[in-house]
C-alpha cells in the first residue's frame, strides 16, 4: 500500500517530466512556430499509451499523443525495446493530424521492463508536396500533401537509422530547421525518460503504476463532477458553413456520460479539409474537457465519460486516401458547431460566439538580406465571445490553442525578411445594453522579395455567431494589396504568388455580443 503523500509526489514529478519535455523543445527548436508560437505537445504516458500527464502547448496536441503511442504499440507489440524511437505523421498510422505534425515517441524503460513513454508532437515548417509550407488547397490525395511517416523507427535498440533522417531532409524544402527540429524534439523526450528512469530508482515501479492509477481515477472524479453539473438532456446543433451548406451534429448528456453524435457529417472532402476518426475524437475531447474540468492538466481518466460516434467515409472520419492539409479549419468549425449548440440551450454558461479559426497563414519565399529559404506558418488571433456579465476578450488565439503566443514583431521581420507595418486591434461596432466581442487583430506584412502564399480560415461569409437574439460578431478576411493598385480577397488560397512591394493584410472577427444582465 503507496501512502498518499508518496503518490502525490509521484504524479507531480510526472506532470514535472511533461513540462521539462515541453520546455526543452521550445529552448531547442530551430522553427519560430515552435519556439515563439509554442505550435507542440508534449506528453507522458503510461505502459500501454495512456496519458498520464501533459506540458504546455496546445491541448488538441495533447490528445494526439495517446492515440499516436497506442497506433505504435498495436503495429510493432513485443518488437518495442529500450532506445527505439519512433516517428509518425500520417493520419491513417497514429499521426492524427496533417503531415506537417510530426510525433516522435520513445518507450521508457526500467530494469528491461516498459513503464511509461513519452511523446512530443510539433508543426514543421515543410514536409515536402506540391507547396511551399506543405499546405495546399489543391490536393485532394494525401499522396500529394508531402512526406508520409507511418511509424518508423529513428532509433532501434539505441542505434540511428541514418537513412531516415537523410529521407526526411531531402524531402523537405527546409532540410536544416527540420532536422533541428526533429533532434530537439528527441532531446526533449530524452530529458523527460531521464526523470521518470530517476523515479522508478526512488519509488519503484509498483508506486509508480499506483500513482497514475489514482491521477487517472482524479481525473475521471473530477470529469464526472462538472458533468453531474450539467443539464441532462439531448441537444442538437445546425451551423452553417461559408458554402452555404449546413453541419448536424447532438449531444447527449446524461449524469454519468456525454455522447456526441457526429454520424450525419457530409461524405469526406474531396480537398484537404478532412478528419480522421481520432481527429473528431480529439476535437470532442477538447470540447469536453472545457466544459467539464477546465483548470487541470488532463489524463486518461478525464475522458471515460465521453463517447463519439462517427461513421466512415465522412468528414469526420475520413478514409485513407483523404487529404489533411486544412483539418485544423474542420476541427475548429467543428468544435464550434457544438459550443453555439449548447450555448444556445445554455445561454448562461457559456459566452457567445468567437473569430473560430486557427486562420493558417504561410509566406514561403528567400530571406531578401541572407538568401536563405524560410517559411512562415502563422495562426493568428482574433475576437473572443462576450458573456452576460463582461465584454469578450480581445485578441486571443482559438478555443484549440491554449498556451500558445503570436510571433513577436521583431523575430518575424529577422527571420523572415519582411516588414510588418501594422499590428493593432480591430474592435467591434458599440451597441447600449451590450457588452461588446473582443477586438480581432489586424495585421499587414509588406513583402521585400517574391513568395509564395497559402491561406485557409473560416467565417469568411458567415458571421460569428451570437446566442439569441444578440448582435452577431464580424467576419475573417485576407488581403492583398498589389503594387498596381488592385485588391485580391482569398479565402482558401494555395501558390498566391507575391511580389516584391505587395501588402498582405489580415483581419480577424471580433466576437459576438451579449445583452448585460
Amino acid at each position: 500500500m503507496v501512502d498518499r503523500f508518496t503518490l502525490d509526489v509521484i504524479a507531480q514529478v510526472l506532470d514535472a517530466a511533461a513540462i521539462e519535455m515541453f520546455e526543452v523543445l521550445r529552448k531547442t527548436a530551430m522553427s519560430p512556430i515552435i519556439y515563439e508560437v509554442l505550435d507542440v505537445g508534449t506528453g507522458v504516458l503510461d505502459r500501454d499509451g495512456q496519458l498520464v500527464s501533459s506540458g504546455a502547448g496546445i491541448p488538441s496536441f495533447i490528445g494526439v499523443l495517446d492515440k499516436s503511442v497506442q497506433a505504435i504499440i498495436a503495429k510493432l507489440g513485443d518488437t518495442i525495446v529500450e532506445g527505439d524511437i519512433y516517428l509518425t505523421n500520417d493520419p491513417n498510422h497514429g499521426g492524427v493530424t496533417h503531415l506537417n505534425d510530426v510525433v516522435v515517441a520513445q518507450p521508457v524503460f526500467w530494469q528491461g521492463e516498459r513503464v511509461a513513454w513519452v511523446a512530443s508532437i510539433a508543426h514543421w515548417g515543410d514536409i515536402g508536396g506540391r507547396t511551399p509550407g506543405s499546405m495546399s488547397t489543391k490536393t485532394t490525395e494525401i499522396i500529394s500533401e508531402g512526406l508520409r511517416l507511418p511509424i518508423i523507427r529513428l532509433f532501434e535498440a539505441g542505434v540511428r537509422n541514418e537513412a531516415v533522417v537523410d529521407i526526411i531532409a531531402i524531402n523537405s524544402r527546409l532540410p536544416d530547421f527540420v532536422r533541428g527540429d526533429l533532434w530537439a524534439q528527441v532531446s526533449a523526450g530524452r530529458r523527460a525518460a531521464a526523470t521518470i528512469q530517476q523515479l522508478c530508482e526512488r519509488h519503484g515501479r509498483d508506486p509508480l503504476n499506483a500513482a497514475i492509477e489514482a491521477a487517472r481515477t482524479i481525473g475521471a472524479r473530477r470529469s464526472n463532477a462538472g458533468l453531474c453539473a450539467l443539464p441532462s438532456g439531448h441537444y442538437p446543433c445546425v451551423e452553417e458553413q461559408d458554402d452555404g451548406t449546413f453541419w448536424t451534429a447532438a449531444i447527449t448528456i446524461t449524469d454519468d456520460r456525454m455522447t456526441i453524435d457526429l454520424r450525419d457529417a457530409p461524405t469526406e472532402a474531396n480537398g484537404p479539409y478532412n478528419l480522421s476518426r481520432d481527429g473528431a475524437v480529439v476535437a470532442c475531447q477538447v470540447f469536453f474537457k472545457a466544459l467539464v474540468d477546465d483548470d487541470r492538466f488532463a489524463n486518461a481518466g478525464s475522458f471515460a465519460a465521453l463517447d463519439v460516434l462517427t461513421t466512415p467515409g465522412t468528414l469526420f472520419h475520413a478514409g485513407p486516401i483523404a487529404a489533411h492539409a486544412y483539418y485544423f479549419e474542420t476541427r475548429m468549425k467543428l468544435i464550434d458547431m457544438l459550443w453555439h449548440g449548447l450555448a444556445e440551450a445554455m445561454p448562461n454558461l457559456l459566452p457567445a460566439g468567437h473569430f473560430a479559426s486557427i486562420f493558417g497563414t504561410v509566406i514561403a519565399g528567400q530571406h531578401p538580406d541572407t538568401g536563405r529559404r524560410y517559411a512562415m506558418v502563422e495562426p493568428q488571433m482574433g475576437g473572443w465571445g462576450a458573456t452576460s456579465k463582461r465584454a469578450g476578450q480581445n485578441a486571443m488565439f482559438s478555443t484549440n490553442h491554449g498556451d500558445t503566443f503570436n510571433c513577436p514583431v521583431e523575430i518575424a521581420e529577422a527571420r523572415y525578411g519582411f516588414v510588418v507595418l501594422e499590428k493593432t486591434l480591430s474592435f467591434g461596432p458599440e451597441r447600449k445594453g451590450e457588452f461588446s466581442g473582443g477586438a480581432g487583430v489586424r495585421v499587414s506584412y509588406l513583402l521585400r522579395n517574391s513568395a509564395m502564399l497559402s491561406v485557409g480560415y473560416s467565417h469568411a461569409n458567415v458571421p460569428v455567431w451570437s446566442i439569441q437574439n444578440d448582435s452577431i460578431g464580424g467576419k475573417n478576411q485576407l488581403r492583398i494589396n498589389r503594387s498596381n493598385g488592385t485588391v485580391e480577397v482569398h479565402h482558401f488560397a494555395s501558390d498566391i504568388a507575391l511580389n516584391q512591394g505587395n501588402i498582405v493584410e489580415i483581419e480577424t472577427a471580433f466576437g459576438g455580443s451579449r445583452q448585460a444582465q
